[in-house]
């Protein structure tokens, strides 16, 4: 039971980042829209401003999930990261 549970948690996550990731794509969709179009500088770059930040949160939910699944399942066997490593992808968003 508690093993369907993790499978169905990982998979709410997992569709979560997808969701995240679809809607970033569509901002750079409308940046490249944008400068195809000749569109106003001020609204490229509103919109890459808004496809930036939305990669950004997906980067840190996902790092932020593969926390809590190191955390989850530091009984098993599986390499863990280390907390230097983690802090090496927080910093890389930064």
């Amino acid at each position: 039971m508690a093993s369907r549970t993790a499978d169905a948690e990982a998979e709410r996550k997992r569709r979560a980042i997808l969701n995240r990731l679809k809607r970033a794509s569509g901002q750079l969709n409308a940046v490249i829209s944008s400068v195809e179009n000749g569109r106003p500088c001020a609204d490229t770059i509103t919109q890459l401003s808004a496809a930036s930040k939305a990669l950004d949160r997906v980067g840190f939910l996902i790092i932020a999930t593969s926390m809590r699944e190191c955390i989850g399942n530091a009984s098993t066997n599986a390499p863990q990261p280390t907390i230097d490593e983690l802090e090496k992808l927080f910093l890389t968003l930064a």
